[in-house]
């Protein structure tokens, strides 16, 4: 649960943010911005999961701990699972970004010219159309955040308190299966069955990543057959 929390918080911030963000730099931003900001994002994807983590340890944990948890009467460290989904979220956003953006300039400028002869503003040939034939590229953008999502260690490790709970609201701490098993592997040998254990914690997690995938990859095949 703490795996799916972290996830889905990462992909509720992300997924609107990069899809504006995308649609922003291929429709409206000039060449000069667009030059700029894409091998901003690129660089943003080389810098590694640790540093991300001490990010969010020294900036997102008390902001959330001090600021963000009073507002709601909620007492909190800042090590939280809504943390995580932050960290998360600015991990992902560069991934998303530049498949989204490469998406988008796939899709034929005849069809936004056709759309806009016919009456449609920019924006309704951006929403009916551009976005519409762009849907399984967009989609395959998501499905690879995910699975990066699922699989992230050291940076989700560092800011989301691993306490083994179900958390009840975003401001509790969470246990994500891989941080259970980084944090834990180094024991496996010195508790009688610790290591099948965290084995089976090794193969849930690959069984739910690739069971999000293939059904990921069913919806796609059906969006392609239904464009062609």
């Amino acid at each position: 649960m703490g795996t799916v929390w972290v996830t889905l918080i990462a992909l509720i911030i992300a997924v609107p943010l990069c899809l504006s963000a995308s649609v922003y730099l291929v429709e409206y931003a000039g060449s000069r911005l667009r030059n700029f900001v894409l091998p901003l994002v690129n660089v943003l994807a080389a810098i590694p999961p640790v540093l991300y983590g001490v990010w969010g340890v020294l900036f997102v944990v008390p902001l959330i701990g001090k600021y963000i948890a009073p507002l709601f009467g909620i007492s909190s460290t800042g090590y939280s699972v809504f943390s995580g989904g932050i960290v998360l979220a600015v991990m992902i956003f560069p991934i998303m970004v530049s498949i989204m953006v490469e998406v988008l300039q796939t899709i034929p400028k005849e069809l936004r010219s056709v759309s806009l002869s016919l009456g449609a503003t920019k924006l309704e040939t951006i929403q009916q159309v551009i976005l519409k034939k762009a849907r399984p590229g967009i989609m395959a953008a998501i499905v690879l955040a995910v699975s990066r999502a699922f699989g992230e260690t050291i940076a989700v490790l560092m800011v989301c308190g691993n306490i083994p709970k179900i958390p009840q609201s975003i401001f509790d701490a969470g246990y994500p299966l891989p941080a259970l098993i980084a944090n834990n592997f180094g024991e496996m040998m010195s508790i009688p069955l610790y290591d099948s254990a965290l084995m089976f914690a090794a193969l849930l997690l690959f069984l739910i990543i690739l069971g999000f995938n293939l059904i990921s990859r069913g919806i796609l095949k059906k969006m392609e057959a239904k464009n062609i």
